[in-house]
């Protein structure tokens, strides 16, 4: 099979990288992205590795403010000429699978999410961005009106969806009217701990971006005065920062081994987000650490609570303290091993072994491969 790989940015080192890295693995191909840092991507196993990029590679500013270009993105994905393929596997929660095929090619897209902030999250992007009110709102309803709609059609170009969750495959049926095979990402539990000794504090791993709802955290903590760390950098720090009091610790971007070693010394994981399903939510569970997570999403596919960890109902302040008082209130109850155990359900070789044989089912299946 002659295969291509289509991925959105290839900038960094995260939970869709990951999944990319396996599909790439199993399925040695051309990769083709809108945009590839190689500063960015030191010491990943994508360093040194050639991949064809759109037009919007040579754009000014692209490679570090590529976000700023999504208007261009469903133009960009469809000017890869991809007729030499014959398998094409997307790693998509973007414009990803809308690479245009011909009938006689196998498309599967592994979708870790239809666009967020053009669909379900739409107005809370826009609240939490400040852009509710005025011509840039209109502009920008504008703009996410017009990719919705070629969202929607250019779903029509995937012969078989693969999903990250049960959430995320509900998501797929709900926005495009697709059935979706569930294959949960690849997690690398072996990389973590349990710590035989506790430190004082909770913990944060994440991008730093508005829809993360890191600051309902950091305003929760400012009013316990209990230490949190969070690792991590991103659009949001300088405003998150700028509302923490001391005993909140900003860590940046910190290497493997130390993530680990933070990790697995933390009371708890804090997560607030609504993912799609949240792969740090199994790392720290790999950890022996217990997760407070938001009740939506991912998390309650892999998170069971009063075991492995507590949800907490409403994206507020208010349901986020009573959740980590309640934490602090049954934290010896909460055995490390059990909650290691969970987090094994989710290997890396569980991943590869489903994803492998669901392409090569589909391509058997396929009546017009070449």
């Amino acid at each position: 099979m002659r295969t291509a790989i289509i991925h959105e940015w290839l900038v960094t080192h995260a939970g869709a990288e990951s999944v990319l890295e396996s599909i790439y693995s199993l399925f040695p191909g051309t990769i083709h992205t809108l945009f590839h840092d190689p500063n960015g991507l030191i010491g990943t196993p994508w360093e040194g590795i050639n991949v064809e990029t759109s037009m919007l590679q040579r754009m000014p500013l692209g490679q570090k403010h590529y976000r700023m270009f999504l208007p261009l993105y469903p133009m960009a994905i469809e000017q890869f000429d991809l007729r030499e393929y014959n398998l094409i596997l997307s790693s998509s929660y973007a414009v990803a699978k809308g690479v245009l095929n011909s009938s006689d090619q196998l498309h599967i897209c592994y979708c870790h999410t239809p666009m967020r902030y053009i669909w379900d999250l739409t107005f809370q992007y826009l609240e939490v961005s400040n852009l509710d009110k005025g011509l840039k709102s209109f502009l920008i309803r504008l703009i996410f009106h017009y990719i919705r709609m070629w969202d929607t059609m250019s779903s029509k170009r995937v012969n078989e969806f693969v999903a990250n969750s049960y959430f995320i495959a509900r998501r797929i049926k709900k926005c495009y009217n697709r059935e979706a095979k569930v294959i949960y990402p690849p997690v690398d539990v072996e990389r973590f701990y349990i710590s035989k000794r506790k430190d004082n504090y909770f913990i944060i791993i994440s991008r730093l971006v508005p829809y993360k709802r890191i600051d309902l955290v950091v305003h929760t903590f400012n009013n316990l005065k209990i230490p949190l760390l969070i690792i991590g950098e991103g659009p949001a720090q300088k405003y998150l920062k700028s509302i923490a009091y001391k005993n909140i610790h900003f860590l940046g971007h910190q290497n493997p081994s130390d993530i680990e070693r933070y990790l697995s010394k933390a009371r708890a994981f804090v997560f607030s987000a609504e993912e799609d399903f949240g792969i740090v939510n199994v790392e720290a569970q790999a950890a022996g650490v217990p997760v407070i997570a938001y009740s939506r999403g991912g998390a309650l596919e892999t998170v069971i609570e009063n075991k492995t960890g507590l949800f907490f109902y409403k994206q507020d302040i208010q349901s986020i303290t009573n959740a980590v008082k309640d934490f602090i209130s049954k934290e010896d109850t909460f055995d490390p091993q059990f909650i290691r155990k969970n987090a094994e359900r989710f290997p890396r070789s569980r991943f590869e072994n489903e994803f492998k044989s669901f392409v090569y089912e589909a391509w058997e299946k396929f009546p017009y491969k070449k």
